[in-house]
């Protein structure tokens, strides 16, 4: 702290402008004294020998009260500065409030018994971007989980506070915490309610994921465990010197280890996949080159089971979708395996892409004597959106209808294709739905027994190409036709 002499008229800066003042107006009271003393011994009226000391004694004793007075404002500015420095230094509170990442909600009723009258009189970015509210909005557009309107009814007429779990409808639905706290009523009377939502998908799906890991391993790989006990078991008995025996035995063992390889990279993968799903991609496909690269790679195996590859493919870049690459190619890679397995001998795959759909246009039937099912439909938003079509068909016997509704569930295999040629681990359909789901895209068969089957997926097209000419199309691009055999 700079020194300062206690008959200073001039009040240090930080006192600010009040204490200032008072400072200058006690130093002025206290030489007011002396000064007159002195100033009547010089003009005559008064006698030195009296005035002087009187003089001296008034300015020693206004010194010791300045003194004190200095003290007194130096421990008022210390108390006061740090209120002071915080109140400058506030936070903008409607801000932070406005830019906190979990929604957050002000709701105001009038009456208890006047189910739509619970409105939004406030509601942060994060709740205007997820759940769409506008200014005045209802409470009932936004929020239909009951146990969440009976939270905020507790809170706005009860003064309670509850805590509850929601989870959102549709196909992207997410896990929430919600929070309702009483708020009280506002200038006009009405009852007001805090509405906080916190995201808990992460943390749910981890849960889950890890419980389905467990559960779907255990159960899938007792059976090649047993199998591959049992041989060894034969193998160190009595076919321990037949050749024949052991030769063969051994293959199977190795049939049964390669099987639950595969089963456990499907089901990391899957693992993996619904870890993340509610995260959208934020990368660009070209759908048509993806595809391309699948039907190369699995030419040899399809030259194996003798089946032709007939691609209808558009232009480079007429077909960008918004995604992860390697999904992508995993969904394209799923289908056309499933194809070449269950096409015959001499048999064609068709592979076809489509760029430019609309949603409506992007699960129109296609054939209408088909069965047809759509196993997941996109949440479509306010704007419409274009579409990148992907169509796999097989010429082989079909799907019953009564089949469809299952297609995607973890392990499920039509009856009568479990066993055989057709090696598998029932888990292709299920990736491929949730791949999908991930990307915000729509999966559907149609099928007729003994004809074949087809699966087709959409997903949405980048946002550069949407704002281009972006028709909507019924059949694919002209050119670009590549037929293998």
């Amino acid at each position: 702290m700079p020194s300062l002499s206690p008959l200073s008229p001039v009040a240090p800066e930080r006192w600010g402008g009040g204490l200032a003042g008072a400072w200058v107006g006690a130093w002025t009271a206290a030489a007011a004294g002396p000064t007159a003393l002195v100033a009547m011994t010089a003009l005559g009226a008064a006698r030195p020998g009296v005035a002087l000391p009187a003089a001296i004694l008034l300015g020693v004793g206004g010194a010791i009260m300045l003194r004190r007075l200095r003290r007194r404002l130096d421990d008022s500015v210390l108390s006061l500065a740090p209120a002071a420095a915080s109140a400058d230094r506030a936070p903008p509170f409607a801000v932070i409030t406005e830019n906190l990442p979990d929604p957050l909600m002000v709701i105001a009723a009038e009456e208890a018994d006047d189910l739509t009258g619970r409105r939004f009189v406030f509601a942060n970015a994060a709740a205007r971007e997820r759940f769409r509210i506008r200014e005045g909005a209802l409470l009932v557009t936004a929020v239909r989980s009951p146990q969440v309107l009976e939270a905020v009814d507790e809170a706005l007429f009860g003064g309670v506070e509850r805590m509850v779990e929601w989870t959102g409808v549709g196909s992207q639905g997410r896990d929430w915490t919600a929070q309702a706290r009483p708020l009280g009523r506002d200038e006009a009377g009405s009852h007001l309610a805090l509405l906080v939502l916190r995201d808990e998908t992460d943390v749910r799906r981890t849960e889950r994921t890890r419980a389905d890991f467990l559960a779907n391993a255990s159960h899938e790989l007792r059976t090649p465990l047993a199998s591959l006990s049992g041989f060894i078991e034969t193998l160190r008995g009595h076919a321990k010197e037949d050749p024949g025996a052991r030769d063969k035995f051994l293959a199977i063992m190795q049939a049964q280890a390669e099987r639950m390889s595969r089963l456990i990279d499907d089901l990391m993968s899957l693992s993996r996949i619904e870890l993340n799903e509610h995260i959208a991609p934020a990368g660009r496909v070209d759908l048509a080159m993806a595809a391309q690269d699948v039907i190369d790679a699995l030419a040899p195996q399809a030259r194996d089971k003798q089946v032709g590859f007939d691609a209808v493919l558009p232009p480079r870049g007429a077909a960008v979708v918004e995604g992860d690459r390697d999904q992508i190619v995993q969904v394209i890679q799923n289908l056309v395996d499933n194809a070449i397995k269950y096409t015959p001998k001499d048999g064609t795959v068709r592979v076809e892409i489509f760029p430019g759909l609309t949603p409506a246009t992007a699960v129109a039937p296609r054939d209408p004597a088909a069965a047809r099912l759509s196993l997941l439909t996109p949440d479509h938003s306010a704007v419409e959106e274009f579409y990148a079509g992907l169509r796999v068909s097989d010429r082989g016997p079909g799907i019953a209808r009564e089949h469809l509704p299952r297609l995607t569930e973890r392990f499920y295999r039509v009856e009568g294709q479990k066993s055989g040629e057709r090696q598998g681990t029932g888990l292709g359909l299920a990736i491929v739905k949730h791949i999908v789901n991930r990307h915000r895209g729509g999966l559907h068969v149609e099928s007729v027994r003994g004809e074949g089957a087809t699966f087709g997926v959409y997903l949405p097209m980048a946002k550069t190409l949407q704002g281009k000419d972006s028709r909507a199309s019924e059949e694919p691009a002209p050119g670009g036709v590549v037929k293998l055999s």
